[in-house]
């Protein structure tokens, strides 16, 4: 026969089991709201790599004053690197915060298709044979923008062709650009980043991110699949060097301003001549981020813009548009140290 509780027990042992049930609860609570500062620790002397996987397809027509029936208007570039990411000590004046680095193109591997030939200017192939070995440095400032750029110029003379040489550059520091007071899974958060370097002015890229949860590094590195996933409910575990933050960041790109506004850059401009037109684009990246360090694991890549703009001469009226889509994947790994 079963034992029965006299009442007055069970009206004691019933608040204790509440109290325990409410520090359960308060504590996952407190534990699913903790901040995590995911700042990178970069030590002089150390050395990464990263492999860079890099695809970029374009559909794009071109309408001139001449017409060009062998004009292409479809092409794609593949590219593969291993690159090596030397921490340097800092140089005297350095800025408080900032970090040299120096990065040494260790493979490359590049590969092209489209359907016109150019028979005066290097192949997209050709532009990258001579790289391997060679390097170029930088310093991250605090708010991690990177400025003094060295060398880059003497392995790629024609920056804007080769700009998927350098252009993963940014996306290895992504932790620079989180919230300063650190977050917590579930927080999301707004950015915001100028585009620079384009024939429209006042561009901007709009980020809107979300920390989705804590994971395996090691998983967390083929988990683009699960990247719309629900935030987990379960609280985060401690910061151990195999736990990654998982981390959303859809974005799109816009002109500040009225659609009416001027939209030449200063360069061209100075340079006789007026721009108009559209550029926008849309896309997602899913960053791994170690709890640990704050260095980059993984990071996947995928947008697109869709572009319909004209340049046209002040002087003559003469003029160029261009009109397509330009898609873009970009794969960056952090790959283990062997020793």
């Amino acid at each position: 026969m079963a034992s029965v509780l006299p009442f007055s027990q069970f009206r004691t042992r019933r608040p204790r089991a509440f109290a325990v049930l409410l520090l359960i609860v308060l504590a996952t609570a407190a534990s699913a709201n903790q901040k995590e500062r995911l700042a990178a620790k970069f030590i002089p002397g150390e050395i990464l790599r990263y492999q860079i996987e890099s695809h970029t397809a374009t559909t794009v027509k071109v309408t001139t004053p001449i017409a060009d029936p062998e004009g292409g208007s479809r092409s794609s570039q593949t590219l593969d690197l291993l690159v090596r990411l030397e921490v340097l000590a800092p140089a005297p004046p350095a800025a408080p915060g900032a970090t040299r680095f120096r990065v040494t193109y260790e493979k490359c591997h590049a590969e092209s298709d489209s359907d016109a030939f150019d028979p005066t200017g290097p192949s997209f192939e050709d532009q990258y044979t001579h790289i391997e070995g060679r390097s170029f440095e930088f310093t991250l400032d605090a708010g991690g923008r990177i400025t003094d750029l060295t060398g880059l110029d003497a392995i790629f003379p024609n920056r804007a062709a080769a700009a998927a040489g350098f252009s993963w550059l940014d996306s290895l520091f992504p932790a620079l650009l989180f919230p300063r007071d650190g977050v917590s899974i579930g927080q999301k958060w707004k950015s915001e980043h100028p585009v620079t370097g384009m024939p429209l002015a006042d561009l901007v890229w709009l980020s809107d991110s979300t920390y989705l949860r804590d994971e395996s590094c090691a998983a967390s590195a083929g988990s683009a699949s699960d990247a719309t996933a629900e935030p987990s409910a379960s609280s985060p575990s401690a910061a151990e060097p195999s736990t990654c933050a998982t981390i959303l960041t859809r974005y799109r790109m816009s002109r500040r301003g009225s659609p009416h506004s001027e939209a030449t850059p200063p360069d061209y401009r100075e340079n006789g001549l007026r721009t108009s037109g559209d550029w926008g684009g849309s896309g997602d990246n899913l960053d791994s981020v170690s709890l640990s360090t704050g260095l980059l694991l993984s990071s996947t890549q995928n947008s697109t813009q869709d572009i319909d703009y004209t340049i046209a001469s002040a002087a003559t009226g003469a003029s160029i548009r261009r009109k397509g889509r330009v898609q873009n994947q970009l794969i960056v790994t952090l790959i283990p140290d062997s020793h």
